[in-house]
């Protein structure tokens, strides 16, 4: 029989397709990421910000790892143009590097043109300085070819055959279920890593946060804080959503599922500070996530919002913190504090704000507009 943790059917998928995960089929790439002393992250869209945001707590963790880099390749770091411009200097700095990609269609051009030109570097070279991991719904794909013959493809499922649009693949349930997955996963790898855990450990890990995270979920997705967020972003308003370090990942997942939902409204969605970010208006909206609740820039953003009088809605971990003060709005994911420990404030944050693009669809339907295609298969797979 099989454990309910929500009462969000995706949420008990994305745990059902983390069990049906091998354990030797992990154990491989878990090792890859133990011992290499570099990370390359490759990915596109919201499975690059999925695997950034669980990669990024090797660098809050930094007392349990010896000199362990982690690099994507917009870092201003980054040695070179592509991974085979950048393979020479890597191979002079570290004694092993992994790039690490997730990918649920296994198509994705970033992460393969990644994969292909460190696949030219290595045959050219026969240097054994580097390997490659994939977290992939596609076994079949060519991702998932490349990698396996360089590393150790794992598969989550939970990313199905898409339709060739942008937009589907962007925000469709599918996708959801497969990057939600991979962001618990690699959380739980690294909590793992850093506590020198076997792998069997990341399924105990795992098994546990999903009962806590499907808690959260429950405990919130009703509440008359959620519900009032749901009346704003109904309303003709821009959205803007923020964070710093971790919380930008997972501010930036949630805006892409939010944003094509919007924009059929009429209105846009912004990454604060973000390169095309302007003034916010009256009656604006602005989530802000901080573990601490008093990260000064995020704190900043959240005076600014309100001079304009717009609503700040928050998730921070602490309810005395400054932001939880501030905020109109505020959902609290207790957790506590462990100096120089992975958190899993980010990946609680993640799910308990992905219910919201659904529940939006629903409202709108109840008002009888017609959404996008695109849209409304999305909704149907969230629901049934």
């Amino acid at each position: 029989m099989k454990v309910q943790v929500s009462s969000l059917g995706y949420v008990n998928r994305i745990k059902e397709n983390f069990l049906s995960i091998k354990k030797k089929d992990l154990a491989p790439l878990y090792e890859d990421i133990k011992t290499a002393d570099c990370v390359i992250c490759g990915g596109s869209g919201r499975s690059l910000y999925s695997l950034n945001a669980a990669m990024s707590q090797i660098a809050l963790a930094t007392a349990g790892w010896r000199n362990k880099v982690v690099l994507t390749p917009d870092d201003p770091g980054f040695p070179g143009k592509s991974m085979y411009d950048a393979a020479p200097d890597l191979e002079r700095r570290y004694k092993k590097t992994l790039l690490l990609m997730n990918s649920g269609s296994g198509f994705s051009e970033d992460p393969l043109v990644m994969a292909q030109d460190l696949s030219k570097y290595i045959q050219e070279k026969k240097s054994s300085h580097f390997s490659m991991g994939l977290l992939t719904s596609a076994m079949e794909s060519p991702l998932a070819e490349i990698t396996a013959k360089h590393g150790n493809v794992v598969e989550l499922k939970g990313r199905g055959k898409l339709k060739p649009s942008f937009e589907y693949a962007e925000t469709g349930m599918m996708g959801d279920i497969f990057e939600l997955g991979t962001l618990e996963l690699l959380n739980s790898m690294i909590e793992a890593l850093y506590c020198n855990f076997d792998v069997e450990d990341v399924f105990q890990l795992c098994n546990e946060e999903f009962q806590r995270i499907g808690e959260m979920i429950d405990s919130n997705v009703h509440s008359e804080t959620y519900l009032k967020l749901v009346d704003l972003l109904e309303k003709r308003t821009n959205l803007f959503l923020g964070g710093r370090g971790t919380a930008n990942e997972i501010a930036k997942m949630t805006g892409v599922r939010l944003f094509h939902i919007k924009s059929f409204l009429g209105d846009n969605v912004y990454i604060t500070r973000g390169v095309n970010t302007p003034h916010p208006r009256a009656g604006d909206l602005e989530i802000l996530l901080s573990y601490s609740g008093e990260t000064k820039p995020v704190l900043l953003w959240a005076d600014v919002l309100k001079k304009f009088a717009g609503t700040v809605f928050a998730i921070t971990s602490n309810k005395n913190s400054t932001l939880a003060k501030k905020a109109d709005l505020k959902i609290i994911l207790p957790e506590e504090p462990k100096p120089n420990f992975p958190r899993r404030f980010y990946a609680r944050a993640a799910f308990v704000l992905s219910p919201l693009p659904f529940m939006l669809a629903e409202r709108l339907g109840e008002r009888g507009l017609n959404l996008p295609e695109y849209i409304i298969s999305w909704y149907h797979s969230v629901t049934q």
